[in-house]
């Protein structure tokens, strides 16, 4: 038989078990348009700060806008090699559990200048899992139609070859 002690004890622990973690949820982890096939939701999150951070908006979209998460997620469940794949999953965790312990906080919710000083981190020490994502990311950037047609300039008809022009000419690196 519980004593009142031991029954308020369980009481809390099943109302914290029940109301605490959604409301926490609902208050600072950023939510998904989209479903992860090769991630977890959590990975998902990160990938997803982490791909705006690495091409962020400006006077053109931003690599959410553009498809990057999902086209990252995609590569790593249909054509990556299992080993890279579980590489960038496994950085992604890392670059979570790095945000925590350095700011007390998940990657996601972190600021701008904190998740530039965790990535340029990375970026320095050269780790593997992280040059492999800096290239998915820079690839689904400028295949994708806003990156392709946006933050480059394109012509569906380029007409003549000409070899060498300069970038002050045409003010933007062409898709086409």
């Amino acid at each position: 038989m519980l004593n009142r002690r031991e029954a308020a004890l369980s009481f809390g622990a099943l109302w914290t078990a029940l109301v605490l973690p959604p409301a926490a949820l609902a208050q600072g982890t950023p939510t998904l348009a989209w479903t992860p096939k090769a991630l977890s939701p959590a990975q998902a999150v990160v990938l997803d700060a982490l791909a705006e951070t690495i091409i962020p908006a400006t006077d053109t979209p931003g690599a959410r806008a553009a498809g990057v998460p999902q086209f990252v997620d995609r590569a790593l469940a249909t054509y990556s090699a299992p080993d890279d794949a579980a590489a960038i999953k496994a950085g992604l965790d890392m670059i979570d559990r790095d945000a925590q312990a350095a700011h007390g906080a998940p990657f996601a919710r972190l600021g701008a200048p904190e998740q530039q000083e965790l990535l340029n981190g990375y970026d320095r020490s050269g780790k593997a899992f992280f040059r492999g994502l800096k290239e998915l990311v820079t690839v689904g950037y400028f295949t994708s139609e806003p990156g392709a047609t946006i933050a480059l300039r394109y012509d569906p008809v380029p007409g003549d070859y000409r070899g060498c022009v300069p970038l002050s000419e045409i003010g933007r690196g062409w898709a086409t």
